[in-house]
């Protein structure tokens, strides 16, 4: 720490955000000046990736240090409400959340001394009658957030895959709603303690709704598409050929999938979301700015990253829920002007996890030795030794809402290959991603390729028994 007090540690989370949205990370499609300025001037994990590709159990690994199965936090709507934060609120840090945690319960304080919410921006369950600080500021000016039922009335609903012009004031929009807050917060904070500040975006999870001004920046842009073809659709295990009929019998966030949408339909929705990302960005910018007025970066640590991707119709897919890269794989950026050294790329595999105990060893609070989290610290002061993992692993489990039609489904990815299982169907998806980098060719039934196959399920098997050895008889206290 070079004398100095603890760092203020500032954590900001979008939602759904794929890999491929930063300009500065080989994107030049997209406009991302303040991302593109923490890229080259932090250090950048180019292979993080998520333990869940949903936002609930995978923010709940992330907040607890351990894996889904561990934590029993298995899919969206499981209760999860204990994290780490609360050990930096013990090492004399203030502990605030402005934006979105996506806790069940909701408003759970979750070990932080301030919450100002901002979930979902379409509810489910539970949080039907939820209201958060987003709902109470539109009601505020007379207005009523666009909710399901006014979309579905809107002429095209059907088809247009989530992608809805925002019609309310800018400043209501919920990413801009959310920036603001996070901007006054910082301006406002005075106390003599060091902070951890997470700022969660709804966006650019749908309904891909950015402001005018942003969406017609994007609206004729060229945008590369991944072909999709019949070939690989039907090669595809059947848990996702039924999930991707079901996303078209029912609208999850408003995006009524389509089977075999047309170019320009694919286009559309991604103009909509590649413009939520830079407006986000935008956002982002205010809030660095601001806590370089505050004097706050000189002694700061900022980390950007998202909680999964987005597969935009990419393998004829819908959202989230499967485990290809687009889902999977997560930007992930540290900023310490003055403390790492910059314009870096990490290659090696990490968790997305494993930023927990990259926080507490920045507050100087020691990780609990049970954790499966690891630190990327070392990564970070650039030490000969650091190295990340050999395989990285997510896993899902069933959720009806969505029409995940199996049980459990696990990922295993190291050495160029990546493996998904599929508890109780005949049927899974390997890839060779050296070869296949889109993963479109799916080897799971080549004889050529079977010895590959079980090497990678012996992975799975060895660290599920390991998992559970190490860190099961904490699962109950975590939750």
């Amino acid at each position: 720490m070079n004398g100095r007090r603890p760092p203020n540690i500032i954590l900001i989370n979008t939602d759904q955000q794929r890999y491929d949205t930063i300009n500065a990370l080989g994107f030049p499609y997209m406009d991302t000046p303040n991302l593109d300025r923490l890229v080259e001037e932090g250090v950048s994990f180019t292979n993080c990736f998520v333990g869940a590709p949903a936002c609930g159990p995978n923010r709940a690994s992330l907040f607890s240090g351990y894996y889904p199965h561990t934590t029993g936090m298995g899919k969206n709507g499981d209760l999860w409400q204990k994290t780490w934060v609360s050990l930096l609120g013990k090492a004399g840090y203030y502990t605030a959340n402005v934006g979105k945690m996506h806790l069940t319960p909701f408003d759970a304080k979750a070990g932080f001394d301030y919450r100002f919410n901002v979930e979902n921006k379409q509810r489910f369950r539970q949080w039907a009658l939820h209201e958060d600080e987003w709902d109470r500021g539109v009601m505020a000016h007379g207005l009523r957030k666009p909710e399901r039922e006014d979309y579905e009335q809107r002429p095209g609903y059907e088809e247009e895959l989530g992608a809805f012009e925002w019609e309310l004031p800018d400043e209501l929009q919920s990413d801009m709603f959310l920036g603001d807050a996070a901007v006054r917060w910082i301006e406002r904070y005075g106390l003599d303690q060091p902070f951890f500040l997470e700022i969660g975006f709804p966006g650019p999870h749908p309904p891909y709704d950015p402001i005018d001004r942003w969406r017609e920046v994007y609206e004729d842009r060229d945008l590369p598409l991944l072909e999709v073809t019949e070939e690989e659709l039907a090669a595809q295990p059947n848990a996702l050929k039924e999930m991707h009929v079901h996303n078209t019998e029912v609208a999850h966030d408003s995006v009524f999938h389509v089977l075999r949408p047309t170019e320009e339909q694919r286009l559309r929705q991604r103009r909509f979301y590649m413009a939520n990302v830079s407006m986000i960005d935008e956002k982002i910018g205010e809030i660095v700015a601001a806590l370089e007025e505050r004097g706050f970066m000189e002694n700061s640590v900022l980390f950007f990253t998202s909680d999964h991707g987005d597969t935009l119709t990419d393998h004829g897919s819908s959202q989230k829920w499967t485990m290809y890269d687009i889902v999977t794989r997560v930007p992930t950026i540290a900023w310490a002007p003055g403390r790492f050294a910059g314009g870096r790329r990490v290659e090696d595999q990490y968790q997305w996890m494993d930023l927990g105990p990259t926080v507490l060893e920045l507050a100087g609070v020691e990780v609990p030795d049970t954790y499966e989290a690891i630190s990327m610290l070392p990564a970070l002061n650039d030490d000969a030794g650091a190295e990340g993992r050999e395989y990285v692993f997510a896993e899902h489990d069933r959720e009806d809402v969505v029409g995940l039609y199996s049980d459990y489904e696990t990922m295993v990815r190291g050495h160029g290959w990546k493996l998904v299982h599929f508890l109780g169907e005949e049927n899974g998806q390997l890839f060779d991603l050296q070869a296949d980098p889109d993963e479109v060719s799916n080897l799971w039934f080549s004889e050529a390729h079977a010895a590959k196959k079980q090497e990678l399920l012996n992975v799975i098997l060895e660290w599920r028994i390991r998992s559970t050895h190490i860190a099961s008889q904490w699962a109950a206290d975590f939750r």
